[in-house]
This record gives structure tokens, C-alpha cells and sequence, in this order.
């Protein structure tokens, strides 16, 4: 009988554990998932009693009616992961009954799963509606599931303002695009990601950008946050032909290397091929940027151009863009290596898309879109982040 193929989901939150806990028994292990769980039913319990009042625990807006917070009570639940102790928000009239942990049940060894499922992969308003019905046999209003999601933004937040290391080796900044409705009119917007390699190999998201131009002044800004946020100093950039980014980059941390991403460059000269020739022409370009020296680059690409030049649309892309391949050799070997391998942030944009291909986003305001709406929806993310921050190693390099 063949082997039950495992949820990719799964063995990436259980590396990220691993990695970040490095737990070294069992018993540690369900202390970690005890350490996970308790914050995340915090934090629904609040966006419910939110919904139940009617307001935000800081708005400073005219209250509907006397009924106010009135502190926490302790509450100890079980799981299958052992006791977990949590606050559990009151209000001055003790009308607030919670739905999603009834005032008098404790044992929710039954749903972790499925909490753990809504928040790390980023379901829609009405996924969560049928999850919950599905746990507790009632039905819970669209209103309500903001409310609980939204409890969650000043995390977010302030994942998104977090202090920085002082010096990354490599930045890969890339970009995909979304679809969000403003003023009945449906937009297309930029998602820029920003992933850091700091000095030991290790890697971050450094954070979420949306923009709806490029330019140098708002590059100028992303970075200058950067800085603000602790980085000192940049030595390598990777992206795609970022109107604006380099220069922008360079205003903020003038010795930084701002060098064209080889994927895309491969990705762009694709284009012009029919599909049939894709791995033969991906060889012969790999054979170029991959050589062992400035000399066997141009020689492979001599090569190149003579085998393929009757796809003139590729080899001129090639041509355009061979001073960005030529560049790569000022460096050594395994900095080459990281620069021409690495494409980590499209594996990130893919687990966006999973979350985001559901439809178009609403927003009433263009300006608080990336703190609302689509963040929202890619809190899967940050969910890994915040909890669980992964400390995957590049290859290693010289620095």
C-alpha cells in the first residue's frame, strides 16, 4: 500500500517549530504547542468580545451603550497537548458569552487543528463560517469572523516595525500582483517582499510592501524604514529591473551592490521560445552564468547565440541584459551561487496566491488596504513569523 503523501504545509510549521523551539523530547514538544495555542485562543476570545460590545479595546468613539471591559478572568483548558492556561475577557454586566469557547467548556482537545488551520492558512470569511459550524454546530456572521481576524492587526503591525539585524549579505526583493476593489472599481496593485540573508545564512521577511507606483522616493522610503528599523548596512540587492529600486537603494546605503536577478532573466528570455525547446535553451543558459570564470561565460555565450539564433527574441533578451551576467563574476564562487540559485520569495508569493486567488478583495480605502484587507488575508505568513520564525540556512558563503 503506497505511502499517504504528507500536507507541504505541515512539514514546513513543523520545521519552523524545530527550528525556532529545537525542543529535545516529547514533553518539550507539547510545551511548545501549548506555548502556540494560548495566545491564538486569546486573541479570538477578544475579537469576540469586540463584536459583542460593539467597539475596539482602544476606540476612542461614542459608546453605544454603559456595558464596558472588566479585566480577564483565568481559565484552564484542556488539551491534547496537556493544560493551557489563558485570560479570558469580561464585561462590567457578565452578558458576554463567548461562542467560540463557551464560558463552561474546557476541554478543546477536539478543534486545534482546525483553529491552527484558519489562522496559518488564511481562509476566507466564509471557510472560517463553515469551520466553526463545523466544530460547534452554530453559525457565525461574517461580522463577527473581522472582528476575531482583526485582533490580530497590531501584531501584525508590529511584526512589520520590528527591529532589524544591523548588516544582511543579501537582499531578494521581488514582486507579485493582486486585485483589490476601491470605489466599486476593481485595481491591480504591487506586493513587493523583501527577504534578508544575515551574515550567518540565515533568512527573514523583512516585511510587506504595497504600492501602487514605483519610483525612487518610494524606494527611498522602504529603505530608509529598513534603516530606521536597525540596518546598517546592505551588501548585496536581487531584483527585477525595479523602476526606481536602485537608485533608491543606493540613496539610503550607498555601497550596496544592486545586482539583476538571473531567474527572472532566464523567465523573460522564455518568452520567446515555444515550450518544446524550454529545458534544452535553460541548459545552454545555465551554462553561461553558471561558468567558472568571466572568459567560459563569454565562450558559452557565444555558443548559445549561434545554436539558438533563430529565436532572435530570446537572444536579444540575453543581449540586453549579459552586463548583469557579466557582474556576477566580480564576486566569488559561492557569492555567484546565492545570487544565480536563489529564488526563495517566489516560493513565499506562491503560498500568498493560495490564500488570495479566492477573488477580489474589498476596500474602501486605497491607504489602509496592506493593514486590513490583504494582509488579512496573507496572515499566514505573519502567523509563521510571529510564532514560529523560521531559521532556514542558505548555503554558506564568505562574507
Amino acid at each position: 500500500m503506497a505511502r499517504k503523501k504528507r500536507n507541504p504545509d505541515a512539514e514546513k510549521l513543523a520545521e519552523s517549530i524545530l527550528n525556532t523551539y529545537q525542543p529535545e523530547s516529547v514533553e518539550d514538544m507539547q510545551d511548545v504547542l501549548k506555548d502556540v495555542f494560548g495566545p491564538l485562543f486569546e486573541k479570538m476570545l477578544q475579537g469576540e468580545l469586540n463584536n459583542h460590545l460593539g467597539y475596539d479595546a482602544h476606540s476612542k468613539e461614542p459608546k453605544k451603550h454603559d456595558n464596558r471591559r472588566n479585566g480577564y478572568g483565568n481559565k484552564t483548558l484542556k488539551t491534547s497537548f496537556g493544560k493551557v492556561n489563558i485570560d479570558v475577557p469580561r464585561d462590567r454586566e457578565a452578558s458576554f458569552e463567548p461562542e467560540l469557547i463557551p464560558n463552561r467548556k474546557r476541554d478543546v482537545s477536539d478543534i486545534e487543528g482546525k483553529v491552527l488551520s484558519m489562522y496559518a492558512r488564511g481562509m476566507s470569511q466564509c471557510d472560517i463560517a463553515a469551520t466553526v459550524e463545523d466544530i460547534y454546530g452554530f453559525d457565525i456572521s461574517h461580522e463577527m469572523i473581522s472582528d476575531i481576524t482583526d485582533a490580530v492587526l497590531p501584531e501584525l503591525e508590529e511584526w512589520q516595525a520590528r527591529p532589524l539585524a544591523k548588516c544582511y549579505a543579501f537582499l531578494f526583493v521581488d514582486c507579485m500582483y493582486v486585485t483589490l476593489r476601491e470605489n466599486y472599481e476593481a485595481k491591480e496593485y504591487a506586493v513587493y517582499t523583501i527577504l534578508g540573508y544575515d551574515l550567518k545564512g540565515n533568512k527573514e521577511i523583512l516585511g510587506l510592501w504595497l504600492n501602487q507606483t514605483e519610483s525612487k522616493n518610494r524606494w527611498m522610503q522602504v529603505f530608509d524604514e529598513l534603516k530606521v528599523r536597525g540596518v546598517e548596512d546592505v551588501f548585496f540587492i536581487s531584483m527585477d529591473g525595479v523602476s526606481g529600486l536602485k537608485e533608491g537603494a543606493k540613496a539610503i546605503f550607498p555601497s550596496v551592490i544592486v545586482q539583476r536577478c538571473i531567474v527572472h532573466l532566464v523567465r523573460n528570455a522564455l518568452r520567446y521560445l515555444p515550450s518544446k525547446d524550454y529545458k534544452e535553451v535553460c541548459r545552454d543558459m545555465k551554462k553561461f552564468y553558471s561558468a567558472s570564470s568571466l572568459n567560459a561565460a563569454h565562450a558559452a555565450f557565444d555558443s548559445f547565440q549561434n545554436r539558438w539564433s533563430h529565436y532572435s527574441g530570446a537572444v536579444d533578451v540575453c543581449k540586453r541584459n549579459f552586463s548583469h551576467v557579466e557582474q556576477l563574476f566580480d564576486y566569488g564562487s559561492a557569492i555567484r551561487k546565492i545570487m544565480y540559485t536563489t529564488n526563495a520569495v517566489e516560493s513565499i508569493h506562491s503560498s500568498f496566491r493560495k490564500v488570495t486567488k479566492k477573488g477580489v478583495f474589498s476596500n474602501e480605502n486605497a491607504q489602509t488596504v496592506d493593514k486590513v484587507h490583504f494582509m488579512d488575508d496573507v496572515y499566514s505568513l505573519f502567523f509563521y513569523n510571529r510564532f514560529m520564525k523560521t531559521n532556514a540556512r542558505s548555503d554558506s558563503y564568505d562574507v
